[in-house]
C-alpha cells in the first residue's frame, strides 16, 4: 500500500510517499480502507523529530485520524466489513490503511461523505472530550476559545454553542474571526493587540470566562489567569505557541480557579474506547442532522502532503486540511 513515511526529520519536503506493507488486523482489531486522512499541527511537530508515536503505532508514518471503510477484521472484533467509520490512532494515520481495535472507531454520521468525514475525528473528539467530558461546560457559561479559526477552534465553537454557552474567540487575523462568526462566534478579539485581556475583561461585565480552552499555550497563559472566572476551568490542548508559562499560583488560589493538560493520543485504550463511545452517543447525531458541521479548507493528494504541511505551518487555514486517498 502507499503511505507517507518520514526516513529523517526535517520539513516538509522530508514527507516522502512510498510503498510498505499493508498492515494485519489482530486480535479485536479493525482494518480500515483510508478515504482521507486529516492533517495536524502535532503532525508537523512529529515531522520535525519532536513528538514521537506512542509504543505500538507505526514510527516512520505520521497522521493521528482518519475516515474510510472496514475491510478486513481480526479474530473476535466488533465491526463489520463495508461499514464506514473514522478514528483517533497513535500514528499511522497517512495511509491506505489503518489498523485499530474495532471498539475504538466511530460510524460516519448518516449522509455525510467519507471525504468530509475525515476533518472530523481529532478536531471534535478532542473539543467534545475537553469541553464536556472534562470541563463539564454547561448551558449558558461562557467559553474562551484561542485560535478559534483553527481545526479544533471551530469545531470546539461549534459544540459550545450548541450546548448553550456564550463564545468568545480569539485569533491573530480578523478574515477568521469574521468566518468564525458564520459558526456563530458572539464576540472575536485579536490576539496579537496587548489589551486582548482588558476586552474579554469587558465582554463578560468583569466576570471573566467560566471555561478556556487554549490550543496555543505559552504566550496566553498569563492573560488567561487575568481573565478566568471565579471557579473558572481552564484546560489546555496545544502548546503550538510555547510549552513553558509562568502561574500565578496565589491567582489562581484566590479565584479557587483549575488548569487541565491534556492530550488523546498517548491516552490507554480503554479511556479512548470510552471517548469514542460518549462521542458516537452524543454527537455522531448533531453531525448527522447537519447542527454540527466539519470545515474543510483544503484537500491534497498524497503526492502533496509537503504543500499541505507548509500551508498548515503559515497558519494559512481555517478549520482542516486533508489528504484525500481515494
Amino acid at each position: 500500500m502507499r503511505a507517507i513515511v518520514i526516513r529523517l526529520p526535517g520539513g516538509p519536503e522530508v514527507l516522502e510517499l512510498a510503498e510498505v506493507p499493508r498492515p494485519e488486523p489482530g486480535k479485536g482489531e479493525v482494518r480500515v480502507r483510508v478515504a482521507a486522512s486529516g492533517v495536524n499541527r502535532a503532525d508537523l511537530i512529529q515531522r520535525r523529530g519532536h513528538y514521537p508515536a506512542p509504543p505500538g503505532w507505526p514510527a516512520d508514518i505520521p497522521g493521528l485520524e482518519f475516515s474510510g471503510t472496514i475491510d478486513a477484521l481480526g479474530e473476535g472484533a466488533e465491526g463489520k466489513v463495508g461499514q464506514r467509520v473514522i478514528g483517533i490512532v497513535g500514528g499511522g494515520g497517512y495511509a491506505e490503511a489503518v489498523v485499530l481495535h474495532g471498539r475504538d472507531v466511530v460510524p460516519v454520521p448518516e449522509g455525510m461523505s467519507l471525504v468530509d468525514a475525515g476533518a472530523v475525528p481529532e478536531v471534535f473528539m478532542t473539543a467534545f472530550d475537553a469541553l464536556f467530558l472534562q470541563m463539564e461546560l454547561a448551558l449558558g457559561e461562557t467559553l474562551l476559545v484561542h485560535a478559534v479559526g483553527s481545526g479544533v477552534g471551530t469545531a470546539a465553537l461549534q459544540l459550545a454553542r450548541a450546548a448553550g454557552a456564550r463564545v468568545i474567540g480569539t485569533s491573530r487575523t480578523a478574515a477568521k474571526l469574521e468566518r468564525a462568526r458564520e459558526l456563530g462566534l458572539e464576540h472575536g478579539v485579536l490576539a496579537g493587540d496587548v489589551y486582548w485581556t482588558e476586552r474579554v475583561l469587558e465582554l463578560t461585565a468583569g466576570r471573566g470566562a467560566d471555561v478556556i480552552l487554549d490550543l496555543v499555550g505559552g504566550p496566553y497563559l498569563a492573560g488567561n489567569q487575568k481573565v478566568i472566572a471565579s471557579r473558572g476551568r481552564m484546560i489546555v490542548v496545544g502548546a503550538t505557541g510555547g510549552s513553558k508559562a509562568e502561574i500565578d499560583l496565589r491567582a489562581l488560589m484566590a479565584k479557587r480557579a483549575s488548569i487541565t493538560a491534556t492530550v488523546l493520543r498517548a491516552r490507554p485504550l480503554e479511556e479512548k474506547i470510552a471517548v469514542a463511545r460518549a462521542f458516537t452517543s452524543r454527537v455522531v447525531p448533531a453531525l448527522a442532522a447537519g447542527t454540527l458541521r466539519p470545515i474543510v479548507d483544503g484537500i491534497y493528494p498524497p503526492e502533496q502532503a509537503g504543500d499541505a504541511h507548509r500551508r498548515l505551518e503559515a497558519s494559512d487555514t481555517f478549520g482542516k486540511l486533508l489528504i484525500r486517498w481515494e
